[in-house]
């Protein structure tokens, strides 16, 4: 276990970690602090932080198991001790490590009589077993035992449910959370004008407390680079709609509609216009096939397509006007 004494810096925001230790493979334990905070943001930071630490960090786990010779969950095969429902749970427990994009497939074959520990599964060499002495079964006979396993990296977790199983593949329950508890703590201090936050983290081992900490930061920050590169121009259209006034376009758009009887806009596909391909396909997820189509629909009906602008419209009736001459 590493200690170390606290003490407030005055400067300069940072993190430091004051307190470390590992129980056993699959338990440890962090404590943390962040200093200094003006009063009031402590507590900002804790609840955000425990929320990511606990729900935005993924974790690897056996998600299914699968043998052709099991011909359901709470059968038992013969020469193996336990029942597959019980093989099942203790391939629950199996704690990973892993920088798995996804799934991935592995498995176990070995010949008893034998202790089958997670030290038997053939693991691709991008995923590490936490603890290989975690025991799976136990192997009575001098038979093969066999067992295909699927490994997935995700966050949160996935109970199993009756439709997920299939011939001969089980599906198991899924905690993927590296991080087991998190409490956080604030201490004031300099009159009370000044905080200090305790966040204390404890893993199964997936990740390391420091590691999580990392990770749930980042995952943080990474939510809100989209506001920070949120383009000015585009926030400006949005809060000052005089820059392209409601009414000219809604004319427009009105006026079209009174000549579209004139046309058999119906049979003229939205395919035939020079539209970007970024309204193109806006268009498209909104069931909008045809320029009929499009004229049914009014600008503020436009404007409630996924990331359509303000100047799209404008730019879809440009294009209506000059490529197809609907003005008369």
């Amino acid at each position: 276990m590493i200690r170390e004494k606290v003490t407030v810096v005055t400067r300069t925001l940072q993190w430091k970690c004051v307190e470390s230790r590992v129980d056993n493979n699959r338990f440890y334990y962090g404590r943390f602090i962040l200093s200094p905070l003006m009063k009031g943001q402590a507590d900002t930071i804790g609840i955000a932080m425990r929320k990511a630490l606990l729900g935005e960090i993924e974790g690897t786990c056996i998600t299914r198991a699968k043998s052709q010779k099991v011909p359901h969950e709470y059968s038992t095969i013969l020469g193996v001790q336990e029942s597959v429902h019980e093989i099942l749970m203790n391939l629950k427990e199996i704690v990973l490590r892993s920088n798995l994009y996804g799934t991935c497939n592995t498995s176990i074959c070995v010949r008893g009589p034998k202790y089958i520990t997670a030290q038997d599964i053939i693991s691709p060499p991008f995923v590490e077993i936490v603890d290989n002495t975690q025991y799976i079964a136990n192997v009575i006979e001098p038979i093969d035992f066999c067992i295909e396993l699927q490994i997935e990296r995700k966050r949160g977790y996935r109970i199993k449910t009756s439709n997920n199983f299939q011939d001969g593949s089980y599906p198991i329950d899924a905690i993927f959370m590296p991080v087991r508890n998190v409490n956080h703590s604030i201490h004031s201090y300099g009159n009370e004008k000044q905080e200090i936050l305790f966040l204390e983290i404890w893993t199964n081992g997936g990740l390391t407390p420091k590691e999580a900490l990392h990770e749930a930061s980042r995952n943080l920050i990474d939510l809100f680079i989209p506001l920070l590169h949120a383009e000015k121009q585009n926030l400006h259209l949005e809060e000052h709609k005089i820059t392209l006034p409601l009414f000219t376009l809604q004319y427009r758009l009105d006026k079209l509609r009174k000549n579209k009887e004139k046309m058999i806009l119906k049979y003229i596909f939205i395919d035939q216009s020079e539209l970007p391909p970024r309204i193109y396909n806006g268009l498209k997820k909104s069931n909008i096939h045809t320029l009929l189509d499009l004229l049914n629909n009014s600008q503020e009906d436009l404007m409630k397509i996924e990331h359509f602008r303000r100047k799209d419209v404008k730019q879809i009736v440009d294009i209506l006007e000059n490529h197809f001459d609907l003005f008369f």
